[in-house]
């Protein structure tokens, strides 16, 4: 176990060193336009070399990348060119957004898809199953920005019961999360459902389960001592990637409703062309992919008696 969990965490780290590498070729190797970047389009080449100097730009490039990884490990992103403040107070702030976000995503969506899934799984190909699969076919295939358009028309333009936007410009206000939290859930719930439905409907086939029942345990003991913990391995694993998802993949619904999270606030670098904070936030949700992937496997050996021991 112990072996299996240090070749997890020597891979996290070897990825993470390769990323880093090649996002700083991609954003650091050409000196002049990271000058340009910051000093503006109508600076002139003199003002970007001495800029450069000023800045140790012409040092050896792996010297140069030695001090970048060490200062991001420090927290030490650099300045932003758009909004000129240090890139790691805009970059926390903005996480902390994004986490209250997915931590109330999580609250609502976990138990409602374990919860369908199991019950599908439970009935397969009854009334319910295909019901709930109906459902979750649906609302995962809707993107985003359709969802968020409805609700909007719906619940602000047409019942006028919610605010249309989340950019808490007057202090925090519970009401501004109802209509993001309510579209993250909607399209990640369906997922998470069919895969503990498929995991559910396996599992109560198998032959321990069959044997239980003939033994004549209760049903209900089958499902929640023998059932349920071997039908929750696969879709625990999928929702520990969720993380990953949920950081950098709800830019689409961040920005809809202005809410200043960490997606948006990478959406405005990548628009703006801030280097500084692109390099910030793509550090960072690599380094939350790499480690949710860490966790799920993790987590499967510790739940799968056959990976631990093997």
């Amino acid at each position: 176990m112990l072996v299996l969990a240090a070749r997890r965490f020597g891979a996290m780290v070897l990825i993470m060193a390769v990323i880093s590498l090649i996002l700083f070729l991609i954003f650091e190797t050409d000196k002049l336009a990271v000058a340009g970047k910051v000093l503006g389009p109508y600076s002139t080449i003199e003002q970007r070399e001495l800029w450069l100097e000023q800045h140790g730009y012409n040092r050896p490039f792996f010297v140069r990348y030695g001090e970048w990884v060490w200062s991001a490990l420090h927290g030490d992103f650099g300045t932003s060119i758009r909004f000129k403040v240090p890139v790691s107070d805009l970059l926390w702030e903005r996480l902390a957004n994004t986490g209250l976000l997915a931590g109330l995503v999580f609250l609502f969506m976990i138990p409602l898809s374990l919860t369908l899934g199991v019950l599908a799984g439970m009935r397969e190909g009854s009334k319910t199953d295909r019901l709930i699969s109906l459902v979750s076919i649906v609302t995962t295939s809707t993107p985003e920005f359709a969802s968020a358009a409805f609700l909007v028309a719906l619940f602000v333009f047409h019942l006028g019961w919610l605010p249309g936007t989340s950019a808490m410009t007057s202090g925090f206000d519970p009401w501004q999360l109802v209509l993001p939290v309510t579209v993250l859930v909607l399209y990640d719930f369906g997922y998470v459902a069919r895969m503990t439905r498929a995991s559910m409907a396996e599992v109560m086939t198998s032959q321990y389960i069959r044997t239980a029942i003939l033994k004549g345990l209760p049903r209900s003991r089958v499902i929640l001592v023998h059932a349920l913990r071997n039908a929750l391995i696969a879709p625990f694993t999928v929702i520990v990637l969720q993380l990953n998802w949920l950081l950098s993949g709800v830019i689409v619904v961040e920005v809809f409703f202005a809410y200043k999270g960490f997606g948006s606030l990478l959406y405005e670098a990548a628009t703006f062309g801030d280097i500084f904070l692109i390099e910030a936030c793509t550090i960072v949700a690599v380094f939350v992919a790499v480690f949710s992937q860490f966790i799920s496997d993790i987590g499967y050996m510790l739940l799968n008696p056959r990976i631990r021991f093997r």
